[in-house]
């Protein structure tokens, strides 16, 4: 069995990093925005969010991503915090023998440094992200890639707090584990085959989930 988590609103809290990046980006846009209006920007790929939210053509929205990259290679992917429990619910399951991965549409370089620093990444057997260029960011082709990292097809939950994540699984045909308390809201979540609205109930869904599988 291998699980899969999603990174920004599933491991960690990347709600001041990203929003501040995203600010950054658009001020060198003329824009002024407060970054509790961008929260939207946290899951889906950076390139539609400047195109759906700002109306930004394809070029406008590239040169947007080059910008917010600026900062946060170097300052928002720090502007972060681990989720309280989430080593302890990591250490437990790795214990268990069960294989950890993380799915995220973050940039992979992005996503592995973040884990470092956190010291997260060794509780994870595959780590895989989007690429820079801008492609693989779908959930579904992230998590066919996990297991092609891994060697072969496994039964697996995938666990995530967006509706990316929930549709994602549903392609690639494998349960999701919807956490609340990320940033998705609770109506685009509802299609979800299980949620968990805290890390110690997450424990107790990815227990049950585990024993219908």
């Amino acid at each position: 069995m291998v699980l899969i988590f999603d990174l920004d609103g599933t491991l960690t809290d990347s709600k001041e990093g990203i929003t501040k990046c995203v600010q950054y980006t658009l001020k060198h846009f003329g824009i002024e925005a407060d970054c509790e209006d961008l929260l939207p920007f946290i899951g889906p790929p950076l390139i539609d969010s400047f195109m759906k939210f700002y109306g930004m053509d394809e070029g406008q929205a590239k040169i947007a991503v080059q910008k917010y990259r600026e900062r946060f290679s170097t300052v928002g992917k720090y502007e972060n915090k681990v989720y309280d429990g989430i080593p302890e619910l990591l250490a437990q399951l790795k214990h268990e023998g069960i294989q950890l991965a993380v799915g995220s549409s973050k940039p992979e370089v992005f996503v592995k440094d973040i884990l470092d620093h956190f010291d997260l990444a060794k509780y994870f057997d595959v780590i895989v992200g989007s690429c820079l260029d801008g492609s693989m960011v779908d959930k579904e082709d992230i998590i066919r890639e996990v297991w092609r990292r891994i060697g072969g097809k496994e039964e697996t939950i995938m666990i995530g707090d967006r509706i990316f994540d929930v549709e994602g699984a549903k392609k690639a045909g494998v349960p999701c584990v919807a956490v609340t308390y990320g940033f998705g809201s609770e109506s685009e979540l509802a299609s979800a085959d299980f949620q968990a609205d805290s890390v110690n109930s997450l424990e107790e869904v990815l227990f049950k989930t585990r024993e219908v599988l």
